[in-house]
């Protein structure tokens, strides 16, 4: 499987570089040291994220918000192939442990059908023919069709989110889970998809994400 950066010019492959330093390794938060080690920040050593670990390629703006944007709302299914090798090669440089298998974050019914496709679904195709692990479309359900997350602060994204997921206990139960999305923003998404997974019995749950939003 060629590399990203073989997919695009040399310009491009430059601004979607992987974000390889500077940022804490359990939420992401950015420093403005890009080449520092990646350090814990004082809000995780203080109260840890609902995960073990989180991976992302790189910040969610310039071209990378573009491709994350154009892939998610025109449907430009062809992008896929370019992303999901990004979330392979972020995978690969996280060393991370490999998980018993791959839990994409779901759409609500209504709004697949409207989009056409999960998104988070599509980019976890790849990775999981890539390190020969399951992929459960069906581990977690979205069972509430909240308002876009986009419309709303962080207080009352958490909110918003709040049990609006159920965990497949028979499939989740005793497993090491890898969940996977395309953006993480506040991560009120992504820890209510942890949280859910724990409350089914997963035994350990890692985070991979395509981008990792800067909040002001």
């Amino acid at each position: 499987m060629p590399d990203a950066s073989e997919s695009v010019c040399s310009a491009c492959a430059r601004e979607i570089a992987p974000r390889t330093g500077g940022y804490c390794p359990a939420c992401g938060t950015v420093s403005g040291i890009a080449d520092a080690p990646p350090t814990q920040c004082p809000d995780c050593r203080h109260s840890p994220p609902p995960w073990d670990t989180l991976m992302f390629h790189g910040i969610y703006e310039g071209l990378l918000r573009e491709l994350v944007i154009n892939y998610k709302f025109t449907g430009n299914i062809g992008q896929s192939t370019l992303l999901g090798t990004m979330v392979c090669e972020t995978f690969a440089r996280a060393h991370a442990r490999i998980p018993d298998c791959i839990v994409p974050v779901p759409l609500h019914t209504r709004r697949l059908q409207k989009r056409g496709f999960n998104q988070s679904l599509e980019l976890s195709r790849l990775l999981s023919r890539k390190i020969n692990r399951p992929l459960l479309s069906h581990g977690l359900h979205r069972v509430r069709n909240t308002p876009p997350q986009t419309r709303l602060g962080h207080r009352e994204r958490q909110e918003n989110i709040r049990d609006a997921f159920v965990a497949d206990r028979e499939l989740i139960e005793g497993k090491n889970i890898l969940l996977v999305d395309d953006v993480f923003t506040t991560g009120a998404t992504l820890s209510e998809c942890a949280i859910t997974l724990r409350r089914a019995g997963a035994s350990g749950t890692d985070v991979l994400v395509l981008a990792r939003a800067v909040q002001d």
